[in-house]
């Protein structure tokens, strides 16, 4: 292997101050070796746009199912995250359709109600918690809906989705992985639950009425909703919060918003304050990026909030820029394995933001946001704000 550097840059993005704001050193690790040896997580770590979407878009030399170095892996871990082409691609083409037959204007209409009814409660207090009060109760209130189940108690579900967060960072921390394990079972579940007594409508509605015939096994059916629940909570939900914290932090943010394009603005929200903040792949077939050869069986990690301020594709990358187009960020990924529910997240977002820039004039942060300590999916675990 490679010989690590003498200290782990990895490391210091856990350092509280890094975890607030890891856009600094992001910009320190792709200026002083953007392609280099973890030792730490036995892996390459990727900084700049132009190698991540080398490896996203390559999943023939890049895979994200790691069966095909040899590895083992157990099936309640086969889902659309974590399989290739061609099983992806079925996968995937069955789960967009499902996407596709869901009543968008009626979600619309049900997060905006939700968005307004929580407005609604927090202005009789003197501030609240982006975090517990807003962002997260609406990301549960939309996943559930799309879905077309019933909302989980969140004292149960919300520790339990946090700890699946803290096991995709198993490789810094491993005693996180054996919590996480048993929180995807209790996920798969519930999710199996669905299954056995299923809604008419929603993503659950439509595997019911059409898994049998669709060629996919069930196990991966089963995986894949309970994939497509947490990640719809989580990714979406820490965007809201991200993107809070990011505009409380830019005074007349909401009137620039306002004054945007939406689907434009928001976009500059998912680059500027993506959750994903990392992907992994494994090399199947040695490749050159940016210069470094990747053998196959070596891991590689690509740091996407990186790419996403990387100053070489992005002209003044940390300024929020509601006009920002094109905007081709790699916060949904790229390739094959693009976020399913892009659509989703940014229809969320859009109603929110619009919501709160048509209502509010200004977000203002009464406490500095608390990030929780995870390196992959980035987000706030308490942010005491005020609207204005």
């Amino acid at each position: 292997m490679p010989e690590a550097l003498s200290t782990d840059r990895i490391l210091a993005l856990a350092e509280p101050e890094t975890l607030r704001d890891p856009y600094p050193a992001y910009a320190r690790l792709r200026e002083a070796e953007p392609v280099y040896w973890s030792e730490a997580i036995d892996s390459w770590v990727l900084t700049r746009y132009e190698d991540c979407v080398a490896v996203l878009r390559n999943s023939r030399a890049f895979a994200s199912d790691w069966r095909r170095t040899g590895e083992q892996i157990p099936t309640p871990l086969l889902s659309i995250q974590s399989l290739d082409p061609p099983e992806h691609t079925l996968i995937r083409h069955f789960m967009v359709n499902a996407v596709r037959t869901l009543d968008h204007p009626a979600l619309q209409r049900m997060i905006a109600d939700r968005v307004r009814e929580r407005l609604a409660r927090i202005r009789r207090q003197d501030s609240f918690d982006v975090v517990t009060e807003f962002a997260a109760p609406i990301a549960l209130d939309t996943i559930v809906a799309v879905l077309g189940v019933a909302r989980p108690e969140p004292e149960w579900f919300l520790p339990t989705s946090q700890a699946i967060v803290d096991g995709m960072d198993a490789g810094v921390w491993p005693e996180t992985h054996e919590p996480a394990v048993a929180a995807r079972a209790r996920l798969a579940e519930l999710a199996e639950g669905w299954l056995a007594d299923p809604p008419d409508a929603g993503l659950v509605g439509y595997v019911a009425a059409h898994g049998a015939d669709s060629g996919i096994e069930r196990p991966v059916l089963l995986n894949t909703l309970r994939a497509v629940f947490h990640a719809g909570f989580e990714s979406a939900g820490r965007l809201l919060a991200n993107a809070l914290a990011a505009m409380a932090a830019v005074p007349d943010a909401l009137g620039r918003f306002a004054a945007a394009e939406t689907p434009v603005a928001v976009e500059e929200l998912v680059r500027h304050s993506a959750p994903v903040q990392a992907d992994g792949r494994a090399c199947v077939q040695e490749t050159s990026i940016g210069g470094t050869v990747i053998r196959r069986g070596e891991a590689v990690t690509m740091l996407l909030g990186a790419a996403n301020r990387d100053p070489a594709r992005f002209h003044d990358p940390d300024a929020l820029d509601f006009g920002r187009a094109p905007n081709p960020h790699v916060g949904f990924g790229r390739g094959a394995h693009s976020c399913l529910g892009q659509s989703l997240a940014t229809l969320q977002a859009g109603v929110v933001f619009e919501i709160l820039a048509a209502e509010c004039d200004r977000i203002r942060a009464v406490t500095a946001p608390v990030y929780r300590r995870n390196l992959t999916l980035r987000g706030p675990s308490r942010f005491e704000a005020r609207l204005a």
